[in-house]
């Protein structure tokens, strides 16, 4: 009897424990979610030297024209500004740096005066590392850094087409590489077939042809000591995959090597459209098969479940298209089988217009036409001649809408800081390119405002995924003011945002939310607030509220 009687009474204390939890909020962890990341692009060469031993290399001593030689930036400048917690303050997530292997020796010149491949784009060997930039052990720990504050790496693969020919850069056989055909992007054939501009040798991505490995490449491995090494990798490869030996899978075998050696967490590929679109899917598949290898001999290295990120660059993909790339003769989809997002080269004009319709539209898309895909947002880049706001005159405007819009977010350096976009002297995209202005976010005190905007805003939608990726709906236009909401398995997640407020007090209508009672906290101003009567009153001296259940 007694032994029952116990029975009944842990039955009891069972039963109240688990009917007084359905009335209580667990806060779960925030998950890390691709389609909602605050991902920083900076140029490797041009964020922050870390090292000033490796900043010349190859003889590499031509004065270059304005912006267009090796500055010092480097692997180790960036591991140093992770650890500074710089990222993290501005709610990043997610780094994307230009390529960072190999590229040629030798400076070319090509009418803007002399330049070297400090951006990257210029491949020599695409198994080794660039001094300049660093070397593998910098790679390993960068990587390293960046996940233990959880910030995923994605790096920059280049499969189209080699570096510039150089006196002491030798070009690719005939059988890897074309070098005499210049593309007229007229239509599909005369886009991916041909040569991007003079002396860029295309890779002959269409090819199931075996061919042999350059002799200047087995001549410098065996320089190296690692010919065999590498051969018998190379074989191993195209024995598990029943692959031709062909120019791009011996590039997708190099640049998944990253992957199975470094855990990296994502590619964003560079000139998609130049390369036929099955290639793509190739090179999905093989990223794929590296990462889960990766991820079952690093098991407690794993930072969550998301598969690998590969987003693309398909030169002047709008997200207003969804899934398809107009060629003029043929429609392609590169997000099946292929790419989880494109970059969005579209926003830039978008973000001409006011908050809602802006907001309104990229919610609509994202969550139909492109449901289950995402789209990388952007107002400034390395290579767009045409940003959002060149001369840095609607800076505050800039990040707000670039960091409050559905889709990821690309924050290209120095977005945060204005950094000058018009160069004296400099032509071209040299303009876009220049050394991260540290300087001015030490003493400058307008600087240093935007910086703080930037970081408010960035936190927000780090700990928030439903800013990025989760629906979007007004709420009032007078003040303007809605939420997002984001659910997912059984994370659920709602936030409310304010714009153009008036400064000082401010009543906000919450009660299609919030019941009276919560407590909700303003981020921006960092203070907490009650629902009273469906409505909070706040009194700051921002015209932004970022609301969030406390």
């Amino acid at each position: 009897m007694k032994k029952v009687l116990f029975f009944l009474v842990l039955l009891l204390l069972f039963n109240c424990k688990s009917n007084s939890s359905k009335n209580e909020v667990i806060k779960k962890e925030t998950p890390f979610v691709w389609e909602g990341a605050n991902l920083y692009f900076l140029l490797t060469d041009r964020f922050n030297n870390g090292d000033s031993l490796n900043d010349i290399n190859f003889n590499r001593t031509q004065e270059a024209g304005i912006l267009r030689g090796f500055e010092g930036g480097d692997i180790k400048g960036i591991t140093q500004k992770i650890q500074e917690g710089y990222f993290t303050n501005l709610g990043v997530n997610a780094i994307w740096l230009t390529p960072i292997v190999e590229q040629i020796h030798e400076a070319t010149d090509e009418g803007t005066g002399i330049s070297y491949a400090f951006h990257g784009y210029w491949a020599r060997d695409w198994t080794a590392l660039d001094p300049n930039f660093g070397t593998k052990e910098d790679l390993k720990q960068l990587v390293e850094v960046a996940h233990s504050k959880g910030i995923r790496i994605v790096l920059d693969a280049v499969i189209n087409h080699t570096g510039p020919v150089t006196e002491v850069d030798l070009v690719y056989p005939n059988d890897w590489v074309r070098t005499g055909t210049p593309c007229t992007y007229q239509n599909y054939e005369s886009t991916i077939n041909c040569t991007l501009v003079k002396n860029l040798p295309d890779i002959r991505t269409e090819s199931n042809n075996n061919v042999e490995l350059p002799s200047f490449l087995v001549e410098k491995w065996k320089s190296e000591g690692r010919y065999e090494q590498e051969v018998k990798e190379l074989d191993a490869f195209f024995e598990r995959t029943g692959y031709p030996k062909a120019p791009r899978f011996y590039i997708m075998k190099w640049l998944t090597d990253y992957i199975t050696e470094f855990g990296i967490d994502g590619y964003r590929a560079d000139t998609v459209k130049h390369t036929e679109e099955y290639v793509w899917q190739e090179f999905r598949a093989q990223c794929d098969y590296a990462f889960s290898e990766w991820k079952k001999n690093n098991p407690d290295k794993v930072l969550d479940n998301n598969p690998f990120y590969l987003v693309g660059e398909v030169y002047n993909y709008n997200i207003v298209t969804g899934k398809f790339f107009d060629f003029g003769d043929k429609k392609v989809n590169y997000f099946d089988d292929s790419f989880h997002s494109l970059i969005n080269f579209g926003f830039k004009y978008d973000a001409q217009a006011d908050y809602e319709p802006l907001f309104s539209k990229y919610s609509t898309i994202l969550h139909n036409d492109l449901n289950g895909f995402g789209t990388l947002n952007y107002l400034t880049s390395h290579d767009d001649g045409s940003p959002f706001d060149a001369a840095r005159t609607k800076s505050f405007e800039a990040i707000s809408k670039l960091l409050l819009s559905p889709g990821t977010s690309q924050m290209y350096y120095g977005d945060e800081s204005a950094r000058p976009l018009i160069i004296e002297g400099a032509q071209g995209d040299a303009n876009l390119r220049s050394f991260m202005n540290w300087e001015d976010i030490e003493n400058n005190e307008k600087t240093k405002n935007l910086l703080i905007h930037a970081k408010k805003l960035g936190q927000f939608r780090a700990n928030h995924p439903a800013i990025g990726a989760g629906t979007h709906q007004i709420i009032t236009k007078q003040p303007y003011l809605f939420y997002r909401s984001y659910y997912k398995d059984d994370y659920k997640d709602i936030v409310v945002v304010g714009l153009e407020l008036p400064i000082g007090l401010k009543t906000l209508d919450v009660s299609k939310l919030f019941k009276d009672g919560d407590l909700l906290h303003d981020a921006y101003s960092n203070q907490d607030v009650e629902v009273i009567n469906g409505k909070v009153t706040l009194n700051s001296e921002y015209s932004i509220a970022l609301l969030e259940l406390k």
